[in-house]
């Protein structure tokens, strides 16, 4: 952790909804004035798109699971050295994995490959996307270097729903190809991926109020009308948070626990804004006095 170079890890698995927090931070961001140095987990993973399948075919011929969840297909350490250098210094090196076209032609990289490593931008804070903001194994403990931890988990229906849906919509595998890696990956979503959730800051769980029993025979995927989002605060030390406040302005929120607010689904961007950006402002407020001591 750094009070001068803080870092900011959204974690969440594929299909999770990351996204959606990646820009309630960007329009916080934006708000307070701050310059973000915007890392994505997947330029961490250690095989291109063709590599990673040959790599996934060798371990089903030897009858393992191997998937990006996990520490084999991705450079953990690299990720864990950025998070210290950076909380140090304020500077690193990451890269882009290339996703789409649009991205391909903005990169001028193929689809599926990675930009070369490169330094990041000037900034006022690091914000990292990806599978493993919050990971601990035995060989590296990113969490250790993050000074606030988001998780985004919708139930696990739901998220294999979100999941087969956008894949088959925008990367063309159908629905049978994605319930494979669903299950492939399994093993390594139990013991990388769910842990995290348990060290988080804030966990934003969206969950469907309608049949999602069986995920991969089910129609389209819940609106947000159809959800409600579960936020739970970890540490009241790390969050400070005025659920008060946040009951005041969120409709329709109310509280199930201590450390826990449910809000509607379709306020979820604004309780995500609500929720992180007096977060934010003491992590600055901090780093403020902190770059002033120095």
């Amino acid at each position: 952790m750094s009070e001068r170079h803080p870092i900011i890890a959204v974690t969440g698995s594929s299909g999770a909804g990351t996204s959606t927090a990646r820009r309630a931070f960007s329009r916080v961001f934006k708000t307070l004035g701050l310059q973000a140095a915007e890392v994505g987990g997947d330029g961490f993973h250690a095989y291109n798109r063709e590599e990673m399948g040959l790599a996934i075919e060798r371990a089903r011929i030897r009858g393992e699971n191997f998937s990006h969840f996990g520490p084999g297909a991705n450079h953990l350490e690299k990720l864990e050295a950025l998070f210290r250098e950076y909380g140090a210094t304020g500077t690193g090196e990451a890269r882009h994995y290339v996703h789409n076209e649009v991205e391909a032609d903005t990169f001028d990289t193929p689809v599926g490959c990675f930009t070369p490593w490169a330094p990041l931008p000037p900034s006022d804070v690091l914000l990292y996307e990806g599978l493993h903001g919050g990971v601990i194994t035995d060989r590296v403990n990113v969490a250790q270097h993050v000074d606030l931890l988001i998780g985004v988990t919708p139930t696990v229906n739901l998220e294999w729903m979100q999941k087969i849906a956008r894949d088959t919509a925008k990367r063309g595998h159908t629905p049978e190809d994605v319930s494979r890696t669903i299950l492939r990956r399994m093993p390594d979503y139990v013991r990388y991926i769910l842990p995290q959730f348990s060290r988080t800051d804030v966990n934003f769980q969206r969950v469907p109020l309608v049949d999602t029993s069986n995920p991969f025979a089910a129609g389209a995927v819940p609106t947000d009308a159809e959800s409600h989002v579960v936020i739970r605060f970890g540490e009241p030390a790390r969050t400070g948070v005025d659920m008060g406040a946040l009951l005041e302005h969120i409709p329709g929120a109310f509280t199930t626990r201590d450390n826990t607010l449910v809000a509607p689904g379709e306020h979820m961007p604004r309780a995500m804004q609500l929720v992180i950006e007096p977060l934010i402002r003491r992590l600055m407020h901090t780093r403020r006095r902190a770059l002033t001591a120095a």
